[in-house]
């Protein structure tokens, strides 16, 4: 009886834990059988035929062309291959005086005819995976227009099945999010937030630890923010899925990861570092530990501003606040001034000029569209320029959707005036990290003149303290710098403070 291999292959892994190897294999047997043929030796193969280089299809012609078997026998021409560079090595065993069967067809490897029939089988085999491929192609390039990401959810989202956008995951979302934020204040390393989410129980897709390449992966993708980019090709596409973050939190990101905004490494984590800076020379207020106090130093020797303790800069601060707060009456007037027909006059203010700024962007494109088209701009400059006017018109959207109703605005406005009575005790209550972010929520620009400490508030805590209405602007608008964020460490703090507390005991005393 003559020896012969058998080759079986499925192309993944999933089709393999499946019957259609056992049915290939079950078929070349009783092939093997009825002509007297001897299986010496099964390769099995869990990979596409579409593309060369499987391995044990590779070592299988090896061995045969070493004489290992008289010949091989499988289940149907496409078991072999689907690409004709394969075919090619494989049609040429007859040549080499090994024997090649087909279990399901009869055909003459020993005959003109017979490998003729054989070629076009594998022709038309190599034709359907091009048009496999394809099709296969059109249907992505479909799904994403349509704003849907037809792969594997990233970390932090959930599938919902196909035709149907990724959700945020409720666990893991959060976690996504204090990422961003923690990596856009340049006090975290790719290190440190490994070490971070791995506190917290942020796993990869295959259920291990983080990596460096995956903390990067994370950080540099905009499905976060809403927008599916597409690293092979560069194009990017809105997207219909919920975003975890912002655009602009995720610029703040890209700025740091290219070295736009510095990222800062420091040993000590003292409370105002990097919030300050020298009025006179404009250069950033150094903090240094000395005999158990910490001191803020101009670096510049000619410059008159020396240094100032940290204590120094926490009391002006705190005066600050308390020039910024509203009494109750001041607070009622304030609220009384927000009647519905201003806010209504000013949402749609804000809506109509959100609005011009995406037909801007909308026209933008087709430009852009236009000079690819004439040849003015390459491939390449047109994908990157796409993908930024994508990015920007994602913002714009978010920021559009994000518009309050009028109830809201006024909601919105009372919660301010209440929230500018009680500044200094929710400056107290927060954390280091939180009064870091309330330091940059309420003064954008802040200068040590000297022993002088000078701060500017943003306008709508000026405006309210001057006793004019608080206008609409900054209160609402899309990046962090929002009264928002106050009032939500106002809250975190006051939800602390209560739990810290013994049940039935609202005063906090044993």
């Amino acid at each position: 009886m003559s020896s012969c291999f058998g080759y079986i292959r499925v192309s993944t892994q999933k089709q393999g834990e499946g019957v259609s190897l056992d049915a290939q294999k079950e078929a070349i047997q009783v092939f093997a059988s009825q002509r007297g043929l001897t299986i010496t030796k099964w390769f099995e193969e869990k990979q596409t035929a579409a593309k060369g280089g499987r391995p044990i299809f590779n070592q299988m012609l090896r061995q045969l062309r070493r004489g290992a078997a008289s010949g091989v026998i499988i289940h149907k021409i496409d078991r072999s291959a689907r690409n004709l560079r394969d075919w090619a090595m494989f049609s040429e065993l007859p040549d080499a005086g090994v024997n090649v069967y087909v279990a399901t067809e009869s055909l003459d490897f020993t005959s003109r005819g017979g490998r003729l029939t054989a070629d076009i089988q594998a022709v038309i085999a190599a034709d359907y995976i091009r048009n496999l491929r394809e099709e296969t192609i059109k249907g992505i390039q479909g799904r994403l227009k349509q704003g849907l990401y037809p792969f594997k959810a990233p970390v932090g989202y959930l599938d919902q099945g196909r035709g149907k956008p990724k959700v945020p995951d409720p666990k893991t979302a959060p976690i996504i999010r204090e990422m961003f934020r923690r990596y856009s204040t340049g006090q975290e390393t790719y290190m440190s937030l490994i070490d971070w989410a791995e506190r917290r129980g942020l796993r990869n897709q295959k259920g291990g630890p983080l990596s460096l390449h995956g903390i990067e992966t994370i950080l540099g993708n905009p499905f976060y923010a809403g927008l599916i980019r597409i690293k092979r090709t560069g194009q990017s596409y809105p997207g219909i899925h919920d975003p975890i973050i912002t655009i602009s939190l995720y610029e703040e990101v890209e700025a740091v990861r290219t070295g736009r905004r510095g990222q800062i490494k420091t040993r000590h984590q003292h409370l105002f570092r990097r919030l300050f800076s020298c009025g006179h020379c404009d250069g950033c207020m150094i903090p240094e530990l000395q005999k158990g106090r910490v001191y803020y130093r101009c670096k510049s020797k000619a410059c008159p501003t020396k240094t100032i303790r940290e204590d120094a800069i926490n009391a002006a601060l705190r005066a600050e606040l308390e020039r910024l707060e509203l009494t109750a009456r001041s607070s009622a007037t304030v609220q009384a001034a927000s009647d519905t027909e201003a806010s209504d006059l000013q949402l749609q203010e804000a809506r109509t000029a959100i609005e011009l700024q995406i037909e801007d962007e909308v026209a933008r494109q087709e430009r852009l569209t236009d000079l690819l088209i004439d040849g003015t701009l390459e491939r390449t400059d047109y994908s990157n320029r796409k993908a930024q006017s994508e990015q920007r018109l994602l913002d714009l959207k978010q920021r559009l959707a994000k518009l309050p109703s009028t109830a809201q605005l006024q909601q919105m406005r009372h919660e301010l005036a209440e929230l500018q009575k009680n500044l200094c005790l929710t400056y107290e209550r927060a954390t280091a990290d939180e009064k870091r972010e309330f330091i940059q929520d309420v003064w954008p620009n802040r200068k040590v003149f000297e022993k002088r400490v000078v701060v500017k508030p943003f306008p709508w805590l000026q405006e309210a303290v001057s006793g004019n209405p608080i206008s609409f602007g900054d209160p609402v608008r899309g990046h962090g710098r929002t009264f928002g964020s106050i009032l939500e460490l106002s809250r975190k703090a006051l939800k602390r403070e209560t739990s810290s507390k013994a049940p039935g005991d609202q005063d906090g005393r044993g």
